[in-house]
């Protein structure tokens, strides 16, 4: 495994980043205080020929999913059955978002994200199996960055025959790439490559026929060499699949891990050149990051639906539930949330049809802030139904009642907090972007290895930005009462997301002030920062929907908008007063405390059914392999080496340590 530090793994992370901003973007002005409101208003509407297309293919899907998909076989067996998979082939399933010309539908990102969104609410394991073929698989990095012979190549075969997979994280390598340990080594000349390596989590990688591998190209004197992408044979010589995983939900998924031992990869099914394999991922996962909060708000209007008929039938103290208050509070939370994560996935699926804006920002916020709702969501639909929510459907349905997957449900959104970006990880992405004009003007000023005559320089360009911007932050429309008129009732929180969002970049700006480059370790403040922003761009995509809505003759979503955003501006005020009012430092110190295991004392009187043995398996053997020192440390020199630790850090007086020292971060900010 490759040893880096933290300047290192920000190296390379920031050099796969698109660092051009050449299009308008909503979510960068807003969290630079500027409330573009012309950007996403008029709310756009997908073509003509788009919803023709689009709903003759959610017309086709819905029935095909009533007559052939048995969602409780699904979840007995743990599979999707081969019919099921030969069916959603032969329904052109594969290859929604794929050209025509090269045999798929031509979906637009609106009806690929509903037709995600529907096949979700019946089995959440058949969205997964198509958006890891092509949200993230074989076609998007293809369709993008593929050659004109690549495209003709492997298009059609992915847009109907074959499953593809996305293959990146390995044991031990999670959102830092640096580490990445898989290697495609240059032979004969270099009109191929040898790929030796292991990968985790390979959605769809057990039942693939194709493969998107990231791997690494050591660097020599005639070539790049770094993080490169391939495009594999799942079948060639070499390929193994060691393992089917298990999981807490969508337990119909075939995930594995997969082992390449010197398999032959010829250089013309290299994507992109040497060392762009990143950017690439890195630009797919973008792309298809609309997909997940699709599904997630699939999952909230399906709460909503079972929380709505499920406290209007159950009669609890001679009323139906729904009108006693706790419940109610819970029904309008379900309904205003289930309303604004379907205006924030359409808002940005069509400003992504459109192709005039830059939404990669967006995009993050919609995965960051579906996952976490939906999640909350479900739970409170759980909760509605009490006992009958945690118990399995198949339970229900056998002793006659309607099989609510309320329990599933739960166990099937809890992993869109995690995957294609942990909350925590895009919480720092999406920081890292909203603070990338101040890197630009100011950054230098921050970086300790700048000459001090450059941080002159910097100093007297960062001077005027900051003597231009920073008064336009003052005063704006949000303080006028008139402001937004033409929104009616909804004028009022258009007018609270200017004012915040005009404080939201205040407070930014402040920060950096106070803390400098120390900001990026501050994840805590960074992640408010991005929740609050979170909240203003769902409002704002509340507000236009709803009006776009009821010019179509539907004036309740005013109603509903109105709900939601009421709601959200008080999260909003509570965000911004935890900036400055915490407990960060200290709980950080605690948790230095609690690792060194200076209260161990607290978790007596348990048991450990896992055995106690090593957490990271792959990255012992790897390690003991290599015969790296300490690799295979005995349990006297741990309990040792803890000893010491916790004499370390102990403070003398007893309380915790006074150090002002923060970890480097998984993902900082700078990458």
């Amino acid at each position: 495994m490759p040893q880096v530090d933290e300047k290192d793994a920000r190296k390379v992370a920031e050099a796969a980043r698109e660092t051009a901003w050449t299009r308008p973007s909503f979510g960068k002005e807003l969290f630079l205080g500027h409330f573009r409101l012309d950007l996403i208003s008029p709310h756009p509407r997908p073509s003509k020929a788009d919803r023709t297309r689009g709903e003759a293919f959610l017309e086709r899907l819905e029935e095909f999913l009533r007559e052939h998909v048995d969602p409780l076989q699904i979840e007995r067996d743990g599979r999707i059955p081969r019919d099921v998979l030969d069916g959603l082939k032969g329904l052109g399933a594969l290859g929604m978002k794929i050209p025509e010309e090269y045999g798929g539908l031509g979906l637009s990102t609106v009806y690929y994200n509903r037709a995600l969104a529907l096949a979700g609410s019946w089995h959440s394991s058949i969205p997964t199996l198509l958006s890891a073929h092509q949200s993230i698989g074989v076609a998007e990095p293809v369709r993008r960055f593929g050659t004109r012979e690549q495209k003709r190549r492997y298009l059609p075969l992915v847009a109907r025959k074959e499953v593809s997979a996305f293959l990146l994280t390995e044991p031990d390598v999670g959102s830092d790439p640096a580490r990445m340990s898989a290697q495609a080594v240059p032979v004969d000349g270099g009109v191929a490559y040898e790929l030796s390596g292991r990968k985790l989590w390979t959605t769809n990688g057990v039942i693939a026929d194709r493969l998107v591998v990231m791997a690494v190209v050591p660097t020599a004197a005639e070539r790049h060499g770094g993080i490169t992408c391939f495009i594999v044979d799942a079948h060639a010589p070499g390929v193994t699949v060691e393992h089917r995983n298990e999981f807490m939900g969508l337990r119909g998924i075939e995930n594995g891990v997969t082992r390449f031992d010197r398999v032959r990869v010829p250089v013309e099914d290299r994507l992109g050149r040497e060392g762009e394999g990143l950017k690439i991922a890195l630009t797919t996962l973008n792309t298809g990051r609309l997909a997940l909060p699709a599904v997630c708000a699939g999952g909230a209007k399906y709460s909503l639906r079972i929380a709505r008929e499920w406290a209007a039938e159950r009669v609890q103290w001679g009323q139906p539930i729904g009108r006693h208050e706790a419940i109610a509070q819970k029904i309008a939370f379900i309904a205003a949330t289930a309303f604004a994560m379907e205006a924030v996935v359409d808002l940005t699926a069509m400003m992504a049809d459109e192709g005039g804006k830059d939404i990669r920002i967006e995009a993050a916020l919609a995965k960051l802030y579906a996952s976490e709702m939906a999640w909350l969501v479900a739970d409170e639909m759980v909760q509605i139904r009490g006992g009958r929510g945690y118990e399995t459907a198949q339970s229900l349905a056998n002793r006659g009642e309607r099989p609510v997957p309320a329990e599933q449900m739960l166990r099937d959104l809890r992993i869109n907090r995690i995957f294609e970006g942990s909350s925590e990880i895009m919480k720092l992405l999406i920081a890292r972007e909203a603070v990338d004009t101040h890197l630009t003007v100011a950054g230098d000023i921050i970086e300790p290895e700048i000459p001090l005559s450059a941080k002159a320089r910097t100093s007297a360009r960062a001077a005027g930005f900051y003597a231009r911007w920073l008064p336009r932050l003052v005063v704006g429309e949000g303080t006028g009462p008139r402001s937004f008129a033409e929104f009616g009732a909804l004028a009022t929180h258009l007018r609270f997301v200017e004012r915040s969002a005009r404080k939201m970049a205040r407070s930014t700006f402040y920060g950096m002030s106070r803390w400098k480059g120390g900001l990026e370790k501050r994840q805590m403040f960074l992640g408010r920062i991005v929740d609050i922003g979170a909240e203003l761009f769902a409002m704002s995509a509340c507000v236009v929907r709803a009006q776009l809505l009821a010019r179509d003759g539907e004036p309740t979503a005013i109603e509903l908008a109105d709900l939601f955003c009421r709601q959200a501006r008080r999260r909003v005020d509570v965000l911004f007063d935890a900036l400055w009012s915490n407990d960060d430092t200290y709980n950080f110190r605690a948790a230095q405390q609690v690792l060194a295991g200076r209260f161990d004392w607290a978790e007596a009187g348990v048991l450990d059914p896992s055995g106690g043995g090593p957490f990271l398996a792959d990255a012992r053997r790897a390690a003991e392999d290599t015969g790296r020192p300490g690799a295979a440390a005995t349990r006297a020199e741990k309990q040792e080496k803890t000893k010491k630790d916790r004499k370390d850090v102990k403070n003398p007086a007893g309380g915790i340590a006074e150090s002002e020292s923060v970890p480097p971060a998984g993902v900082v900010p700078g990458s």
